[in-house]
């Protein structure tokens, strides 16, 4: 006889064997997990000179990048942990298209997350705002 419970959250599935075994055990099937890798090569001042970050499921190895923004979320103090990285060589103009892109994408994240629409199109308003201001938009 084999009873199954199964965790929604967790995705932990286990299974509990009874007779004709000799003993009661358990299996314990854990989902995948997955790696994001950034290193980060400071000067002696620990600035960053160079940043290359992996992820193998994602096929990247050690790719360059200029700027990293890493945000978690802390639910047992309910804020915000971040990482806000750059080196030294970020060219202003790319800071201000990569912010630009990251607000963006930030609304649809949050529009997929919570089907929050109206909020999340002010939010790609002020985006064009910003992308104007920064005299980033398109030449036509």
């Amino acid at each position: 006889m084999c009873q199954l419970a199964e965790s929604r959250k967790s995705k932990i599935v286990i299974r509990k064997f009874k007779n004709p075994l000799p003993k009661t055990f358990y299996l314990i099937k854990m989902s995948k997990t997955s790696e994001i890798k950034v290193i980060i090569d400071l000067d002696q001042n620990n600035v960053p000179e160079k940043l290359t970050w992996s992820a193998q499921d994602g096929g990247v190895n050690n790719e360059e990048a200029k700027t990293v923004l890493l945000s978690i979320w802390d639910a047992k103090a309910k804020e915000t942990l971040r990482i806000d990285l750059w080196t030294k060589d970020m060219p202003v103009d790319e800071m201000k298209q990569f912010f630009h892109q990251t607000m963006l994408t930030m609304a649809d994240s949050f529009e997929k997350a919570t089907g929050e629409t109206t909020i999340c199109e002010d939010l790609r308003d002020y985006c064009y705002h910003f992308a104007d201001k920064m005299n980033i938009l398109p030449r036509e």
